[in-house]
């Protein structure tokens, strides 16, 4: 039996739910997922959990508060003043609490995403934190192949 270690190639059906036991992700009714341990694709502390299980192996773990995502961190809390996001982006653009912005990296390589928290005449709060953290997550996996 292949057992999975850091850089395996894995074949796997997964959910994910939040503390109110809702679905983030769930493959078990779709085709497996196919993932690179180690590239990023799932969080850190869960690849950990899956380092040493076999093939054919169905588990479910759970995650403390911020073991999963990290702890919510209040340096992650920006207000950005709405006349900035209209010279960067669309002027006519209207932001509403729980819309998602999207932002480029620094390098222009890539993205990040923040979520609107808060709404005034002169600025937008938005949250930078990623939405689960600080929460307890569930992950359930049954591992069908590893290489």
């Amino acid at each position: 039996m292949n057992l999975i270690q850091a850089g395996s190639f894995l074949t796997l059906h997964y959910r994910l739910s939040a503390p109110d036991g809702g679905d983030l992700v769930n493959t078990f009714d779709d085709k497996p997922a196919t993932l690179s341990l180690g590239t990023g694709e799932l969080a850190p502390a869960i690849e950990a959990r899956l380092i040493g299980l076999g093939e054919g192996v169905h588990t479910r773990f759970e995650l403390a508060p911020g073991e999963a995502f990290g702890e919510r961190n209040p340096e992650l809390l920006q207000r950005v003043k709405l006349s900035l996001m209209h010279q960067l982006g669309d002027p006519d653009e209207q932001y509403n609490v729980g819309d998602v912005v999207q932002f480029p990296t620094p390098d222009g390589q890539g993205s990040y995403a923040g979520l609107v928290r808060e709404v005034s005449a002169e600025w937008l709060l938005f949250d930078f934190n990623h939405p689960l953290a600080g929460q307890p997550v569930s992950f359930e996996v049954q591992v069908i192949g590893v290489l």
